[in-house]
């Protein structure tokens, strides 16, 4: 009987806790995907991709993620530089025309509040690597508009190589033009669907 009454109260709790989880939709005009590269060794280049749109699944009472996808245009990507975005753009980094998009899914969560961890697959130019980034639920609030909406930031470190983005030249100094690592940081508010 006690058992019974365990499984019973775990499954119920289980059912709340995913009732209570809302899904969301990522307001493009007020988040951010950023990104920085080593260039030179000595300095580094930020930039941003400008078109992007994502489904968050979230709990605000508990400040818990339950999933998280996100699609990001490659050929929407920024640096402040156009020869430099046109090079990215291109075969020897996001081969934009053959592969327009990058993705990523969520596989597992853990935590809440301003500790929270996702794991996730993320795809770029046809490749498809495990990630982690680590994020914080950053709270939930009711916009003039009536609009129920939640923010989000998540950072992690990605190697460039590993989805194909190899593209160097040596310097007579010795080290690279461009750093193989690439830190990524996302700014997310988004809106509760109905």
């Amino acid at each position: 009987m006690i058992k019974k009454l365990t499984i019973l109260v775990s499954c119920m709790f289980i059912a709340f806790q995913f009732a209570s989880a809302a899904s969301y939709r990522v307001d493009s005009s007020h988040s951010q995907v950023h990104f920085t590269v080593k260039h030179l060794m000595i300095s580094k280049v930020r930039g941003v991709f400008t078109e992007f749109e994502g489904q968050i699944e979230a709990d605000p009472a508990s400040k818990m993620l339950k999933s998280v996808k996100g699609v990001v245009q490659t050929a929407s990507i920024d640096t402040r530089e156009a020869k430099r975005d046109k090079h990215l753009r291109s075969d020897d980094f996001f081969s934009a025309a053959q592969h327009p998009t990058m993705t990523f899914t969520s596989k597992e969560i853990s935590g809440s509040g301003d500790n929270i961890t996702v794991k996730g697959d993320l795809t770029i130019r046809g490749n498809t690597k495990e990630v982690t980034l680590k994020g914080a639920f950053l709270g939930a609030v009711k916009d003039p508009w009536g609009n129920e909406r939640v923010g989000f930031e998540a950072s992690g470190e990605i190697s460039r190589k590993d989805f194909g983005l190899k593209w160097n030249k040596m310097l007579e100094t010795g080290g690279v033009v461009v750093g193989d690592n690439v830190k990524i940081q996302l700014e997310i508010e988004a809106i509760k669907q109905e």
